[in-house]
């Protein structure tokens, strides 16, 4: 615990919600008359839940951000930082396509896109941090989850 750079965390914390809170503004807005009204599949989970388990996926995503940081300079951790990178920028852009342009088609490629890079991130961590790597499950699982109900909504309401 002695060795932990704690500004340098709580920046990667702080600038991962930064980017999170940014998309939820475009969530926010887009709930409201166009979401609502559509239909929706059977596992479609209330709205509340939406911004804890975000919430707790963007800190999970800026602890392993801080955890790569920490690495050596090397190739390996300038793909890694490459890969977060494109990964957090799809994340934000999804929201935009999704809830503001209500786009749900468009959103399901970039989403499933969205997807390959975290998988990708993870691969990446993992050469330099198995712990940064598996604290990206979650943020894995929960995407794949959020996949599947953007097709369900594109699919109930073409």
């Amino acid at each position: 615990m002695a060795n932990i750079k704690w500004f340098t965390l709580a920046a990667c914390i702080a600038g991962v919600l930064l980017v999170g809170f940014t998309s939820g503004i475009a969530t926010a807005g887009g709930m409201k008359g166009w979401y609502e009204a559509l239909e929706k599949p059977f596992f479609n989970p209330p709205s509340w839940v939406f911004g804890p388990a975000w919430t707790t996926l963007y800190i999970l995503m800026g602890i392993g951000l801080y955890m790569i940081l920490q690495t050596p300079v090397s190739e390996t951790r300038t793909t890694a930082l490459i890969i977060f990178g494109v990964q957090l920028t799809l994340n934000f852009a999804w929201s935009f396509l999704f809830f503001y342009f209500h786009r749900p088609g468009i959103a399901l490629v970039e989403i499933i896109t969205l997807w390959a890079f975290i998988l990708l991130m993870i691969l990446q961590f993992h050469k330099l941090s198995p712990t940064a790597a598996l604290l990206q499950l979650p943020y894995l699982s929960w995407v794949t989850f959020a996949t599947l109900l953007n097709a369900s909504l594109w699919y109930l309401n073409r």
